[in-house]
């Protein structure tokens, strides 16, 4: 499924800032709508769409919280212009999920699906990073619910807004299909390097077919 190109190098002394970011100190809160509450014995992480066994694959909390635990030094960059560098994230690799729900040949994106029927979509390739992870923590924290607690994506070569908060589930998808943000402006790919904030900034190949 290859990896992507990514100039993201993971610590504060390595990474520096992508073009009109400026450095934060501390997290600020940032998201759309209200904060969910967590019911540990409703919740249910979910793969479905286009999986090579045709089944839907779940898991409630203490399945999920049992998964391999990995930990990822990565810088987080805000859309809104801020970037926050050298965190440690701990927490379930998104490579272990697809290893352990395997998508079919044919799959070349994922949605990320969060709480309130929250989205972002990811090229298969950036969701298999090595650096993507579902993370639990924050420098050795568990993370707070304003910040996504149970479990946030953190996907450290693209802005923020790729990683959901509150995240309940994965489709597999054999095209592209935008977010939600995506579907409010934002650019498909997302990529701070480069500065692909906005979907005006789409260069051809860069978002769905129409």
């Amino acid at each position: 499924m290859g990896q992507p190109e990514s100039r993201e190098r993971g610590t504060a002394e390595q990474s520096g800032l992508p073009p009109g970011q400026r450095l934060q100190r501390g997290w600020p809160v940032t998201h759309y709508g209200p904060v969910p509450k967590f019911k540990p014995d409703r919740w249910e992480f979910r793969v479905f769409g286009a999986t090579a066994d045709g089944d839907k694959h779940c898991w409630n909390h203490q399945e999920f919280s049992a998964l391999p635990f990995s930990s990822v030094v990565a810088d987080l960059h805000c859309v809104t212009k801020f970037s926050m560098l050298g965190a440690e994230w701990g927490g379930i690799l998104a490579r272990e999920v697809v290893e352990l729900a395997p998508p079919a040949p044919h799959v070349t994106h994922v949605m990320v699906w969060a709480e309130y029927g929250f989205s972002s979509n990811l090229r298969i390739a950036d969701f298999v990073s090595d650096r993507t992870l579902f993370a639990t923590h924050k420098d050795g924290e568990l993370l707070t619910a304003e910040h996504g607690f149970p479990l946030r994506l953190v996907v450290p070569h693209l802005y923020a807004w790729k990683g959901p908060k509150w995240v309940r589930g994965i489709e597999y998808m054999t095209a592209d299909r935008r977010g939600f943000w995506e579907e409010r402006g934002y650019h498909n790919i997302g990529d701070p390097w480069d500065e692909q904030r906005y979907s005006y900034q789409e260069e051809p190949g860069d978002g769905p077919e129409l």
